[in-house]
């Protein structure tokens, strides 16, 4: 792989993904891209690069896209979020949203689907005390490859195994030969939708709480303002951003707030407050958060 290869790829990964690569990720590009040439029959990754030039195929730029930001997923991950999600985002909703009983979850860049069927079971399991609610969980990807993987919701034994809790695998999963596929009144929880982050989330609708997690540690500062400037505009004042651990938005943009003692948990920042105050009933540590 030339210079000039790596930096030719590397533009393109920028300008449509957001994706940065510094030059010690050489060897990831070379062996994430070599499937996608041999795809196309192509014998190199070298010859995949002459096509792109040569011919510019969105389709197969489409490919490559889609190979460089297929990120590894797995149920429950951190187990953090989604306890601070049951024992305070949650019950916060339910009491601002009482009178509307509407609730629209998103799971940005969601992979294969394990966070958005993750915060489905965690929901499916409260049926009784969410009798008469609507809440929409909606997963979005830029990749249609991993999005139809997402739909199917069939997965490995080793993904089941990672995060997913014997209980919930024996309830929500029937297996099929060697894999496990999350039954359809889980999958039906989850609308799946094509959408790149570096577009106008408009179209997607309002949400409450946003999941955004382990996706901005790809990104350059200006792409990171902008995607949370985007998403801070499909959340009401009181809605809530979750980021992954070692994402922050401090020095990156105003828009959103850290939650005094929620750390990966932030609010919509708002003109005129400059410190994020707990919800009334949010209580700004969690006490023996159940796992």
């Amino acid at each position: 792989m030339t210079v000039t290869d790596f930096e030719f790829i590397c533009q393109i990964l920028r300008e449509r993904s957001g994706l940065v690569l510094t030059n010690d990720k050489a060897y990831l590009l070379e062996s994430r891209l070599l499937p996608v040439a041999r795809k196309w029959k192509l014998a190199t990754f070298d010859d995949l690069v002459r096509v792109i030039r040569a011919k510019m195929d969105e389709t197969v730029i489409r490919d490559v896209v889609e190979a460089m930001t297929t990120n590894e997923s797995f149920f429950f991950r951190d187990t953090k979020p989604f306890e601070q999600f049951k024992a305070l985002v949650l019950p916060a909703m339910l009491k601002n949203r009482a009178a509307g009983r509407v609730i629209r979850i998103w799971s940005a860049a969601c992979s294969s689907g394990q966070e958005a069927y993750s915060l489905a079971m965690m929901l499916a399991e409260m049926e009784a005390q969410l009798a008469g609610w609507k809440i929409e969980i909606v997963g979005t990807d830029l990749s249609t490859e991993i999005l139809t993987r997402a739909k199917e919701g069939m997965y490995s034994q080793f993904e089941v195994q990672r995060g997913l809790p014997i209980t919930m695998l024996v309830k929500y999963f029937a297996q099929i030969g060697d894999r496990w596929q999350i039954n359809a009144r889980i999958r039906n929880m989850v609308q799946y939708r094509e959408f790149n982050l570096l577009h106008d989330p408009a179209p997607l609708g309002r949400f409450d709480v946003v999941f955004c997690r382990n996706v901005l540690i790809y990104f350059d500062q200006p792409t990171k303002s902008r995607v949370l400037s985007s998403v801070a505009k499909t959340m009401p004042e009181d809605g809530f951003l979750f980021l992954g651990g070692a994402e922050t938005v401090l020095g990156i943009t105003d828009k959103f707030q850290m939650v005094p003692g929620q750390r990966g948990v932030y609010g919509v920042a708002t003109a005129s407050s400059t410190a994020r105050q707990p919800m009334p009933g949010f209580p700004v540590t969690v006490a023996a958060a159940s796992r």
